[in-house]
């Protein structure tokens, strides 16, 4: 399972938690502006907007887990089993495989509004990379720096929400994540205050008090809670290394741990990594499970004029700084 959220301070940054039982080794990978990149279903896009993002690259194709492109427009795709439902081919519209969508989004637009543009005419197919890596259950947060949208693929059609809190986990779809906030109106950053009874008097015998209810376990309805709550109270300065420390600290919150979610024999799902993107000046920051560590790619300091892939394996060791 996985969060994904969005944060602003001076500048804009999104990114997200990958939350998986094991790992494709991904790289931090750049696609320049020349890649080819070939759509099963559609043409050919020889030039296009350079992306950086978190990707398994298979056959020199990026198949990316979330990305930016060089206008500041995220995107990212999260586990969304069951639910999920992809399309035979609708001749009368652009078919996408799931694989090819942020780069299809990315490639092209440079804001919200434009993908809105091309999702009037998308139909999310039902087409695999290979017989080896078949298509994920997959539903995906896009962001610039003012908005964000929601899009979900479902039996009944393909579904864009406007997504208020710049936050999506896993199940169930996002009307009803959003719509279980309300359940958690009372919450507050703010010692409670005795609505109870008049007649009772009570302690506030610890901090933090007047959030006792917020949902403290890994199921994507509550990490898709305690995120928002997160998020919505976080408070930051301007600066570069304020800004994604806090926003590491948001993913943070809802991180999952190895052995606290148990999927098979000895298989336990962690937060492989957690990434934290600058839109607007193309940094890729990530940590991983092993390495808390801040490591940064920028995409600025490539050719971002060439046509080929370019990609920096993860630091996964420990990076420890010895004082003493």
């Amino acid at each position: 399972m996985c969060t994904a959220v969005t944060y602003n301070t001076k500048d804009h940054y999104f990114g997200r938690n990958l939350d998986l039982e094991y790992s494709y080794k991904e790289t931090v990978t750049i696609t320049p502006r020349n890649y080819s990149f070939k759509f099963r279903k559609g043409k050919e896009m020889n030039n296009h907007y350079a992306l950086i993002g978190m990707a398994y690259v298979a056959n020199d194709y990026p198949l990316y887990y979330d990305a930016i492109n060089e206008k500041g427009l995220g995107m990212a795709g999260l586990n969304f089993p069951n639910n999920a439902h992809y399309n035979e081919i609708d001749l009368e519209k652009d078919n996408i495989a799931p694989f090819e969508f942020i780069p299809w989004i990315l490639s092209q637009c440079q804001n919200i509004k434009e993908a809105k543009d091309l999702l009037n005419k998308i139909n999310i197919a039902n087409i695999n990379f290979s017989d080896e890596l078949p298509a994920s259950p997959l539903h995906w947060i896009i962001a610039d720096k003012e908005s964000s949208i929601i899009v979900e693929s479902l039996k009944d059609g393909l579904k864009i929400y406007d997504n208020p809190v710049g936050v999506l986990t896993n199940n169930p779809t996002f009307d009803r994540q959003l719509f279980n906030l309300n359940n958690y109106m009372a919450l507050s950053t703010e010692p409670p205050v005795n609505n109870f009874s008049s007649k009772l008097n009570f302690d506030i015998y610890s901090r933090g008090m007047g959030a006792m209810g917020l949902p403290g376990d890994l199921s994507s309805a509550s990490r898709f809670v305690k995120a928002t709550f997160t998020k919505m109270n976080s408070l930051s300065k301007d600066s570069e290394s304020e800004s994604i420390s806090q926003f590491f600290h948001i993913l943070t919150s809802v991180e999952q741990q190895r052995g606290c979610v148990h999927m098979k024999d000895d298989e336990y799902e962690i937060t492989i990594y957690s990434s934290c993107c600058n839109m607007d000046k193309g940094l890729y920051y990530y940590t991983t499970y092993e390495n808390s560590q801040i490591s940064c790619v920028d995409m600025h300091k490539e050719d971002l004029d060439s046509s080929n892939l370019i990609s920096y394996e993860l630091i996964k060791g420990q990076q420890i700084h010895y004082q003493n």
